[in-house]
């Protein structure tokens, strides 16, 4: 296991934009795939994006595909959600994943979650 802790949370506006980002202790972070994962009041925690280990490949739900963008600075032990045209609907709280699979799909295989930071966008 890894510690993650989240940054970069806030309150916007809709339309504006924020960057999350999650630095991991530890010397194995290059060995992590990585996820972002939300949690809207009363819903169950849904993945956003993930990037594997090696920053080959990146994964998004369909509700933030082209708005939002994963990326990884393995030097920094940073991960990174840049979150663009943000919608009311993307109120919630954010959290960083860590997994040894090669790319998070599901909540079933993270094996470290950071505590989370919130995000509220009004209307």
């Amino acid at each position: 296991q890894v510690r993650l802790e989240e940054s970069g949370g806030g309150l916007v506006q809709a339309g504006d934009s924020l960057r999350l980002s999650c630095f991991c202790s530890g010397s194995a972070f290059g060995r992590f795939s990585m996820g972002w994962f939300r949690q809207a009041p009363g819903a169950a925690r849904e993945i956003v994006a993930s990037i594997s280990w090696d920053d080959s490949t990146t994964e998004y739900s369909p509700s933030v595909r082209g708005r939002f963008t994963i990326s990884r600075d393995n030097a920094k032990n940073t991960v990174y959600l840049q979150m663009n045209s943000l919608k009311p609907e993307d109120t919630a709280v954010y959290y960083c994943a860590a997994s040894t699979v090669q790319q998070i799909a599901t909540i079933q295989v993270v094996g470290s979650w950071g505590q989370g930071t919130r995000v509220t966008v009004s209307s």
